[in-house]
């Protein structure tokens, strides 16, 4: 069983910056407790009306990839001590608009309560 919490979530404007967290949890850890570190970890996001689309992602190894859409604006981190994913968005723009996710490569039928992104124009 897994938890992730994800947050950091908010209102802000165009050209502003947010720092999205997800914490995992969960009775996991204490069968596999490495399984954090040596899996994967992703962002991704739906907006009202549209699919949820990836929008970056963080290998074990540190390797990251994001959307063409963020690429330049976004950065995505990982602290394996902590069990926590970090998205750093900056100059943010309207069609950021959504709500955020994160996800374990390690399954990905996992999800949390997501954190609302808004940006006005």
């Amino acid at each position: 069983q897994v938890q992730l919490v994800e947050s950091g979530g908010g209102l802000v404007q165009a050209g502003g910056s947010l720092r999205l967290s997800c914490v995992a949890s969960g009775s996991i850890f204490s069968i596999n407790s490495k399984i954090f570190s040596i899996n994967s970890m992703s962002w991704y996001r739906q907006a009202p009306g549209k699919q949820r689309e990836l929008v970056a992602a963080i290998t074990s190894g540190g390797s990251k990839n994001y959307a063409a859409s963020v690429k330049g604006r976004f950065t995505i981190s990982r602290d394996n001590a902590k069990k926590t994913v970090y998205l750093q968005m900056t100059s943010l723009k309207p069609e950021d608009t959504a709500v955020y996710y994160c996800n374990p490569g390690w399954n990905n039928n996992y999800w949390g309560q997501g954190t609302q992104v808004t940006i006005s124009s």
